[in-house]
């Protein structure tokens, strides 16, 4: 049988059987700045090994309200993710975070997370050059790592030896995500304090961003672009209510190599990569405004 594809925990757990019953799984609902939020805790190995996902705490907050241009659709969402955010990024105000960018700026499915690095304000150097003017902001280092084929080195590698340099008291990684409801590309948002496979978006699964590898926390922000062909055909199969169909072999056929995204997909990633830039500020530097971030950003 074919097993539907996603990286949102949501998704994983909703296709499980009997998922209320999940040994080590929980989800609750709720809303965050008046948009759609649900958090999936992962608490033990049997749910680590029944959603396919690590131990910890998965929040996914709906935004399909920015895509229709609700009333101040884009503070709110700001606000609302740099208020996931917030909690789960320890340490003092003193404290470096390096926010990373994973993705090919060059394929726009998976620019989303460089796009969110030249949106995110950097402080570091001015922390450091200039303490007496700066020195209330929280130092922020950015990074966009590239990928395996454009540099020639895991982006894996080249965060952990920044981080080796400069020893942050955490990590923040953006990078795009895969799917399973065409609904949830491009109007979720993923933050988990899990962290984060590069390229895991698009089936490329090596060198991960984690605790254990990092040695700080690393939290994971994502956001789905797109929805993986066999994944798309079986679901689309299944509520035409077509009969006889073999999941397996749209596994083995060609779309098992497709990935589909929006034919809108560079307004989309543009907007999401806006707001993720801007939540990861405002939850680092809590005393700006959005007025105060567009100045210094844009």
């Amino acid at each position: 049988m074919l097993e539907r594809r996603t990286d949102l925990a949501l998704e994983a757990r909703e296709l499980r059987a009997g998922a209320s019953d999940l040994p080590g799984v929980s989800s609750e609902e709720g809303r965050a700045e008046a948009f759609p939020l649900t958090t999936v805790r992962v608490t033990s190995q049997a749910g680590a090994r029944a959603l396919g996902k690590p131990q910890g705490t998965y929040h996914t907050l709906d935004l399909t309200g920015l895509g229709r241009r609700e009333q101040k659709a884009f503070p709110r969402a700001v606000k609302a993710l740099a208020g996931l955010l917030s909690p789960l990024i320890a340490g003092e105000r003193s404290d470096c975070v390096l926010v990373v960018g994973l993705g090919n700026r060059a394929m726009t499915p998976d620019a989303v997370g460089p796009k969110a690095a030249d949106r995110t304000l950097v402080t570091r150097h001015l922390v450091t050059m200039a303490p007496s003017q700066f020195g209330s902001f929280r130092p922020v280092a950015v990074l966009a790592a590239g990928v395996l084929g454009t540099t020639g080195v895991e982006s894996g590698e080249i965060v952990k030896a920044v981080a080796d340099q400069i020893r942050p008291k955490a990590i923040v990684a953006v990078d795009a995500l895969a799917a399973r409801r065409l609904e949830r590309l491009c109007t979720t948002v993923q933050v988990s304090d899990t962290g984060i496979s590069p390229g895991s978006g698009v089936g490329n699964h090596r060198f991960s961003l984690d605790r254990e590898s990092m040695g700080v926390p690393v939290i994971a922000v994502g956001v789905p672009t797109v929805v993986d062909g066999a994944t798309l055909a079986a679901d689309l199969l299944e509520e035409a209510g077509r009969d006889g169909f073999d999941p397996a072999a749209l596994a083995k056929g060609s779309g098992a190599t497709l990935m589909v995204s929006p034919r809108d997909i560079d307004q989309r990633v543009e907007d999401m990569a806006k707001v993720i830039g801007y939540g990861v500020s405002l939850a680092l530097q809590p005393e700006l405004s959005l007025e105060d971030l567009e100045m210094l950003v844009e």
